[in-house]
């Protein structure tokens, strides 16, 4: 029996986190995971109990939408908040993580970022990840092949 692949699985993961998103620019999900396990997910939205993007729109400033919370760093405060230690575990995010959010990673002890889409993919970003020995990898992931891939499987 075939079945889908960690990369995969954990991305899809990521894609469907995408979907909780309130952000009106770009829907984004991030999956962190240790020996193969999901440890914390997140995904791009305004602060728990604020107002979302979806309802009031944007707060752009610099061409950024200050409103936001970035599913990277959404997901590694999650860990911080429940004590879950990120020292050795892996991303998985639907688009290539931004500078400040390249830092976090970094910062947290994550070892490997694995993205779907690229997305204005900042050159100091790659340069930082290769200093600090973050693995980076694209993983195509077309979120249509699923259910093919389910009905391939008689389900």
């Amino acid at each position: 029996m075939e079945r889908i692949t960690w990369d995969q699985y954990f991305m899809a993961q990521s894609h469907l986190l995408a979907l909780r998103s309130t952000c009106t620019r770009l829907a984004v999900g991030a999956t962190i995971v240790r020996d193969k396990r999901i440890i914390a997910g997140g995904y791009n939205g305004s602060i728990a109990g604020g107002a979302h993007c979806i309802d009031e729109g944007c707060y752009v400033i610099d061409n950024h939408c200050v409103r936001t919370i970035h599913a990277e760093m959404n997901a590694i405060l999650q860990c911080a908040k429940f004590g879950v230690p990120t020292e050795g575990a892996e991303i998985y995010v639907t688009h290539f993580p931004c500078l400040q959010c390249c830092k976090a990673i970094i910062q947290s002890g994550i070892k490997a970022v694995y993205y779907a889409n690229d997305y204005k993919n900042h050159p100091f970003a790659l340069q930082l990840f290769e200093q600090a020995g973050v693995t980076v990898k694209h993983v195509p992931f077309d979120v249509n092949s699923i259910p093919t891939f389910l009905h391939a499987k008689g389900r």
